[in-house]
């Protein structure tokens, strides 16, 4: 986990600010404020790289409610598209969505086909480096 967190920050922006990245509170106030159980390997990620900024699809952020990655308006837009409450968006990529299970793997939703596809990553960090980071 440690070696993709540091190609992830590696591959930030350098003339972008760092995002503001959330703390254990604001994750349980967010959680609370929206009805939202957030899997502990998403917690993880968010607390660790949710500030970065790079190439690929990006992740859902929390800090910042008028992002386009902001997480509960991503929740929304899913559950309107049928994706089961019991999974939490982690990134939206047009008519796809990577969701976190709630023992923390990843699950990839087609908005197009209204379901599951079959691909799926061991854990939030795995999808990390699958996909975020060949983005």
């Amino acid at each position: 986990m440690e070696d993709v967190i540091e190609r992830i920050r590696a591959g930030h922006y350098p003339d972008w600010d760092l995002l503001d990245r959330p703390d254990e509170e604001s994750l349980a106030r967010l959680e609370e404020d929206h009805g939202i159980v957030l899997p502990a390997g998403l917690k993880e990620f968010l607390l660790r790289v949710s500030d970065v900024v790079r190439d690929g699809p990006a992740p859902v952020t929390v800090m910042d409610e008028f992002a386009e990655t902001h997480l509960p308006g991503l929740a929304e837009l899913a559950w309107d598209q049928g994706v089961p409450r019991d999974l939490v968006v982690l990134c939206q990529d047009e008519s796809d969505f990577w969701l976190v299970a709630p023992d923390s793997t990843v699950v990839h939703w087609s908005c197009d086909t209204k379901g599951l596809t079959g691909d799926r990553w061991e854990s939030v960090w795995h999808w990390a480096r699958d996909v975020w980071l060949r983005g």
